[in-house]
Formats: C-alpha cells, structure tokens, sequence
C-alpha cells in the first residue's frame, strides 16, 4: 500500500449541455496535475451538469467521453474518475466512470436517484457499490445522492479477508447546490467518522442552467472528520495528500469496527 495517496480535486464550473466544451474546460483545468497526483476527481455529470434533460444527448460507452477520461488517465499518470449521463440497453445511467494510466476502465451506476428532480422517472438505477483497488488502497466510489444513505455508504468489516474493512477512501462526486450546504458537509464527516475511513468529494461550482447555484465546498476529510483540504466557491484545482499509516494507527487505537454489526447489501 502507498504509504501517501496524492488526491486531486477539481471543482469547476460545469458549462450547461455542452459535453465537448466541458471536455475541453476540465481537460485544461486538469493538465497541471500530470505526474503530480495520484488520484483526480472531477464533479457528478462533468459534461453536462444535472440536468434530465441532458438525457437526449446520452452517449455510449463507445463515445468520446469514455475515450476522454481514459486519455487523461495517461496524460496525468493518475486515476481520473467522475460521473457522466451513458446510454446502454438497458436505459441511460448517471454512471461514474474510473479509468486508470494503464488503460483499465471501471464503473458504477449511481443507486439512488434523486427523486426530488425526477431523476428516478428518466434515469435507471445502479445496484452494485464499486470497489476498485489504487496504488494499494481500497476505494469506494458513489454519487452525489448516495451520500444521505448510511447503510450503502457502510463500511463493513470483513474477517474473511484478512479482517480488512471494504475500503480505506470513499470518494463522493456530486451537482450539491449551495441551499443543502450544511448537510453536505455534515453528511461528509458523518461518513468518514462511522467508516474509519478517508473521504474525499468534489462538488461542482458556479450556476447552472436551471439558475441553481452551487457553492463547492469540495473536501478530503480524515477518519476524525477533521478537513485536511476545504475549497470555497468558485472554480479550484487542489491536491492534498492522506495517509496509510495515520490511518492503520488510528484503526488499531480505536477499533470501533470490531463492534460493529454484520450485514450484507442487497
């Protein structure tokens, strides 16, 4: 395991519909960061922001989005993940996508949508949490929403595999408009604190075409719920580091995960 993982947020300004100009935007926004970090985070739906109408203009997984990504992973020499609106035959998800330099792309379909927009009545839900191993870390990622749901968000303690916990970082991406503020950044340190883990999340910035307007607020937060990085509103590029050792410290001087209650997702 890499004793420090960089992380890298990029909180922008998501231009509205517009996929090859934000491709464009987030790719320049980026490009300072090759060889510098190790993990890049870009906001929820990237090209076009939340919108259900964006479901239109849906592309494949054969489109010039998922190309994209994967070519940022190489150019960066880092992980690159965020989430973007995908057609498949099975409907069009809000599907996170995470490539890596070597070419390797994984991906998870957003679980709970965001019945409040109707996201729930034009997009299809995911099911399975993702789990993807980094540079020796165990990372979960999850979408915007996701956040207020505990149980999905749990870090189980699994005795059948070395007695590891499911992850060590949980990455959140997310459209959070600046009215829900404080329950993003509570539910945040909620997460890390229950989970014995690291969080870090990546909020969008500026107004977007429904006149919605998103503080940022993007955070890395410690297993204490202690902020190591806080972005204010606006577009930021920002990379801090955390650390495997901290954490096994911390886990070994407060096992909370030992008492914790066994259960499965479904």
């Amino acid at each position: 395991m890499q004793e420090e993982l960089r992380i890298s947020l990029a909180q922008g300004a998501t231009r509205w519909h517009d996929p090859a100009g934000n491709r464009d935007y987030y790719g320049d926004l980026i490009a300072p960061l090759a060889g510098k970090s190790d993990l890049v985070i870009l906001p929820e739906t990237f090209t076009s922001g939340f919108s259900n109408e964006a479901i239109d203009k849906a592309e494949g997984m054969d489109g010039p989005t998922v190309a994209w990504i994967a070519e940022q992973a190489k150019k960066l020499d880092a992980a690159v993940t965020g989430s973007v609106q995908l057609r498949t035959a099975d409907g069009v998800f809000n599907r996170l996508l995470w490539a890596t330099p070597d070419g390797e792309l994984q991906h998870y379909d957003k679980r709970h949508l965001f019945r409040y927009a109707n996201e729930h009545k034009r997009y299809a839900a995911g099911h399975d949490r993702l789990s993807v191993d980094w540079k020796g870390w165990r990372i979960n990622p999850q979408v915007c929403y996701d956040l207020r749901f505990p149980v999905f968000c749990r870090n189980r303690y699994n005795v059948e595999r070395e007695n590891q916990l499911d992850f060590d970082l949980q990455i959140f991406v997310a459209n959070w408009p600046a009215v829900r503020a404080y329950p993003w950044k509570t539910l945040l340190r909620a997460r890390a604190i229950e989970n014995l883990a690291y969080v870090a999340a990546v909020n969008r910035a500026g107004i977007d075409g429904n006149n919605l307007e998103y503080a940022g607020d993007s955070a890395v937060i410690d297993f204490l719920g202690q902020p190591l990085l806080e972005l204010p509103a606006g577009e930021h590029i920002a990379t801090t580091t955390v650390s495997a050792r901290k954490l096994a410290e911390f886990r070994a001087h407060f096992p909370a995960m030992l008492d914790a209650d066994c259960f499965e997702l479904r």
